[in-house]
């Protein structure tokens, strides 16, 4: 399976969260629709389905992330 690029990884992250927050504040179905993408775009650029999923596997992934700790991933 092709993975994205740590870079790719981070800048969805930060995307989402950015867009979750504004949707949580306003409620505008464009923020929504949006959110919806980027967390379409995230579950396939990591190989998951739910995109709690995918920002657990995109953490996982960022320079810096404890590489032998995959406790999380376990459960």
């Amino acid at each position: 399976m092709l993975m994205a690029h740590p870079a790719v990884l981070k800048n969805l992250v930060e995307q989402y969260e950015t867009l979750r927050a504004l949707h949580a504040e306003k409620g505008t179905a464009e923020a929504r629709q949006r959110m919806d993408d980027v967390a379409y775009t995230l579950c396939v650029s990591t190989g998951t389905r739910d995109i709690d999923a995918a920002l657990i596997a995109a953490r996982h992934r960022l320079p810096g992330a404890r590489t032998e700790d995959d406790s999380v991933l376990a459960a």
